[in-house]
């Protein structure tokens, strides 16, 4: 309960980056490798969603089996944290995929404008703590 109350003073744009934070520092516990995956699917996911759209990137990733921590963290923080602060992150790691093939146009204007937004947290904070890709 006071975690809620919490969360309700926060704005939006606070809560995202706690969600991010909470991610980022997740996958420091992981292997070198999916740590360095993560770095790397995260720094280019602003440029792929601007070019491609949301959902033909999800799709890439899916195919590449690329970076599935990302992929869950997107369609925790879209379809439950977001909306629900205490919700139960979706165990389906294309959660979000399937909710923007089955959804509507403006679930996937919403779902796309919040998954910028979050990949700018995600991004900055891979940064600060040192996550690094072979890219860097």
């Amino acid at each position: 309960m006071a975690n809620q109350v919490a969360d309700s003073r926060k704005t939006l744009d606070q809560r995202r980056a706690v969600h991010a934070w909470e991610t980022v520092r997740k996958i420091q516990t992981l292997s070198e490798k999916e740590q360095k995956e993560f770095a790397i699917q995260v720094k280019r996911l602003t440029a792929r969603i601007m070019t491609a759209g949301l959902g033909q990137t999800l799709v890439f990733l899916k195919a590449k089996d690329y970076a599935k921590p990302l992929r869950m963290a997107l369609s925790d923080w879209i379809l439950v944290k977001r909306y629900d602060p205490d919700g139960a992150a979706p165990e389906d790691p294309d959660a979000l995929l399937n909710a923007i093939v089955n959804g509507t146009a403006e679930f996937l204007r919403l779902a796309t404008d919040e998954a910028l937004a979050y990949a700018t947290w995600l991004s900055r904070f891979a940064e600060a703590e040192g996550l690094k890709g072979s890219t860097d």
